[in-house]
């Protein structure tokens, strides 16, 4: 049985009801010639969502991703450094003295996973840090992903884990158009800044935020294809490129279309001020969806939810 006819005759009520029927009609979606435009918070790379998002960026499902500064790089970061990862399978038992001793042997703790400083983090640094350098020595500037693409393409750098479950790798080969809101809230954001701190690179190589606003705006202007939005987790990644729509209509006096479709995969409820967790039918009194869109809120995991809905649109 695939996974799309278990979910069928199993996924009936309540939030597996939701998911079910949130993925038959993003099927019927994508039928119709529509595009996903996902948003990742969370942390969805060290999760390994890359071996069912990769299949999707292939599969041309994919008309751009906005993701957090931490889902950029740590996709990368696996993909470098597999090998040395750590799993702690008693996470939730750690005492304040186990968590000091993983600190010491520079393992970064992600819930159950250790993401290892120097196989990790300082080996892209060494990578990244090359083409910072040769980008203010030619006074080019590139969006935070830009850097990423380009090391990733250089042939330069050795995988250890497999390359095929590299989302990363999958849209630098397809130049997906990637959104990272806040990248400075992430490590290699705080590494550049270090860099920047000790006067051996300008904070003008790297673009900003504004920059990719510029660069979504131009994207939903000329896009051919209704857009469905699914946004994995809250946050910067989501509420950033939701807004685009708004900021063309009502900013710039455009008339775009609203969002086609809509999906939000979190654990968060509405609460007072709780943006990243209102219900879809918010968003329309900001003008980013219409009383008609497809609207699903599936409150669950992501990391088991949207892998899910994936391979349900992949009919693996």
């Amino acid at each position: 049985m695939s996974i799309r006819d278990f979910v069928k005759q199993n996924y009936l009520h309540f939030n597996a009801g939701v998911v079910s029927d949130a993925a038959q009609s993003l099927t019927e979606f994508l039928e119709r010639g529509g595009k996903v435009f996902i948003t990742l918070a969370g942390a969805m790379s060290t999760a390994q969502l890359g071996k069912t998002l990769a299949p999707m960026i292939d599969a041309g499902y994919i008309a751009g991703i906005s993701c957090t500064g931490a889902n950029l790089e740590e996709d990368v970061f696996l993909l470098t450094a597999k090998s040395s990862y750590v799993r702690i399978d008693d996470w939730r038992n750690l005492s304040a003295e186990d968590e000091n001793k993983l600190l010491k042997q520079k393992l970064n703790r992600v819930t159950d996973v250790c993401i290892p400083e120097e196989e990790a983090i300082r080996e892209i640094e060494s990578h990244i840090l090359d083409s910072w350098k040769a980008a203010q020595e030619s006074g080019n500037q590139f969006l935070p992903h830009q850097y990423f693409y380009q090391i990733l393409q250089s042939g330069k750098m050795k995988f250890d884990g497999e390359s095929k479950n590299s989302w990363l790798l999958a849209a630098a080969k397809a130049n997906t158009p990637l959104f990272v809101p806040g990248w400075e809230d992430s490590t290699m954001g705080n590494i550049f800044a270090s860099h920047c701190i000790e006067s051996t690179l300008s904070p003008d190589v790297v673009k900003s935020g504004t920059h990719y606003m510029m660069e979504l705006a131009e994207l939903y202007s000329n896009k051919k294809d209704p857009f469905a939005f699914l946004q994995i987790g809250g946050g910067i990644a989501g509420d950033f490129p939701i807004c685009v729509v708004p900021m063309l209509n009502q900013d710039l006096h455009r008339d775009v279309p609203l969002w086609s479709w809509y999906c939000q995969i979190s654990e968060s409820t509405a609460s007072y001020g709780g943006y990243s967790g209102a219900p879809p039918n918010e968003k329309i009194t900001w003008g980013k969806i219409s009383p008609d869109t497809p609207k699903f809120v599936i409150e669950s995991d992501a990391t088991i939810v949207a892998p899910l809905i994936f391979a349900y649109l992949l009919d693996f």
